[in-house]
């Protein structure tokens, strides 16, 4: 009897010292997310949601009405998820309403409910500095709205060339210009991808889009000129995807803007850049193509996604006449900003920069300055140097075009 008690109370015991440690288990796994961010942009949203370990996560559509239900697994509530909600805007295209909750023990769950049909990607990204763990959702519209040649971010549609913009009147013999001059503006970085920063807290992103914006409104004021803005506000654009947009809006150039930094504060000066197909100029130029192109690996792409198109637009082995393009581009805006700046390099330097391997279109990165010296950082914060910069890019486009007038009266539909 005693015998037949001891092992009735053994068993539970045992049964009790499992569920404990069940449940210590399973307190030692639940994780609170370190940050949620949120980034509506006008072709896309992402949600990221960062964490000290992988998230193992699942996902599915539910539709009247249109959602999307994300579920993590071993995540507890916190701080930085009940911050999701509060980061969405009334503005933003797809997503119109966040919910956030326990759904099961263990599980949380995030429902968006949509605007629209939508086609999401859901991927994790490894640890990166400044970043950890990183499960993103991008939220695509099903189908992606058909867009007019020429129109990226901020651009109205339809907009008029200038003899539609003017009176009629007698046309010269010889005209000015046969139309439009194209210019596509990369702002460098956004969204996740804050670039450098600066000496006192300064974002690459924020000043390279405060330029860009800049840029885009000097240049739609000269009489044959605009500017189309390959991002328009704080979002991620793959580099690849850069290129594609410019040469949908049919660009005449492409212009990178960025402001870098080094380990050394006294570093200085304005250089620029063109694409190269044999290396890199000098050791600089390698190391700074390198650090831009890992930009992807920052901002965030999904590496599973294959892109037939894209893969055709950036290899392109007949390359050498707008390479021969970009450099006198490069040069000529170079010359312009040394009037303002120090150059830190007085010639054009070279490297395989992904985002300048649009194949037909003079391209060229435009490094402002160093954000990590403490008095170009407020140079580059400074709005009136902010226009002197600017002014002198438009000088150097200008003059490239005095030397080198567009002759056809419309660019070619370009194949894919």
């Amino acid at each position: 009897m005693r015998g037949t008690l001891s092992g009735d109370m053994l068993h539970a015991l045992l049964r009790t010292f499992l569920l404990c440690s069940l449940l210590v288990s399973g307190w030692a796994q639940a994780l609170q997310l370190s940050a949620t961010r949120l980034w509506p942009s006008p072709d896309y949203t992402r949600v990221t949601l960062e964490s000290t370990k992988p998230v193992t996560h699942k996902f599915f559509m539910l539709s009247n009405p249109e959602r999307l239900v994300v579920d993590l697994e071993g995540v507890e509530p916190g701080p930085a998820l009940d911050a999701l909600a509060g980061q969405l805007s009334a503005a933003d295209p797809y997503i119109s309403a966040i919910r956030v909750g326990v759904n099961r023990p263990g599980v949380m769950r995030v429902v968006l409910d949509l605007k629209t049909t939508i086609k999401p990607s859901v991927f994790q990204l490894q640890p990166l500095e400044p970043y950890g763990h990183r499960l993103v959702v991008d939220i695509y519209p099903a189908q992606a709205a058909s867009m007019p040649p020429g129109q990226l971010a901020g651009q109205p549609a339809n907009t008029p060339d200038v003899a539609a913009a003017e009176p009629a009147r007698p046309k010269p013999a010889v005209p000015q210009y046969v139309r439009l001059i194209t210019v596509a503006i990369d702002a460098g970085h956004g969204g996740e991808d804050p670039g450098a920063l600066g000496a006192n807290g300064s974002r690459e992103k924020d000043i390279t889009l405060a330029l860009a914006k800049k840029l885009k409104q000097k240049i739609d004021a000269q009489e044959n000129m605009r500017a189309v803005l390959v991002r328009d506000g704080d979002y991620f654009v793959p580099l690849g995807q850069r290129v594609v947009k410019a040469r949908g809006a049919k660009a005449d150039l492409f212009l990178s803007i960025h402001a870098d930094a080094f380990i050394k504060p006294e570093a200085r000066g304005s250089w620029v850049f063109a694409l190269s197909e044999n290396g890199a100029t000098s050791v600089a130029a390698r190391w700074l193509a390198k650090k831009e192109n890992d930009a992807d690996l920052v901002g965030g792409i999904n590496v599973d996604v294959k892109d037939p198109f894209l893969k055709r637009t950036l290899i392109d082995l007949s390359q050498t006449a707008t390479i021969n393009d970009s450099l006198k581009l490069g040069h000529a805006v170079l010359k312009e900003i040394g009037g303002i700046n120090t150059l830190h390099k007085a010639h054009v330097e070279q490297a395989g920069f992904a985002v300048l391997k649009a194949p037909d279109i003079p391209s060229i990165l435009i490094e402002t300055a160093f954000i990590s010296n403490p008095e170009e950082e407020k140079r580059l914060n400074d709005p009136d140097y902010q226009d002197k910069l600017v002014d002198a890019i438009i000088g150097g486009v200008k003059t490239y075009f005095d030397k080198h007038p567009l002759t056809s009266p419309a660019r070619l539909t370009r194949n894919p």
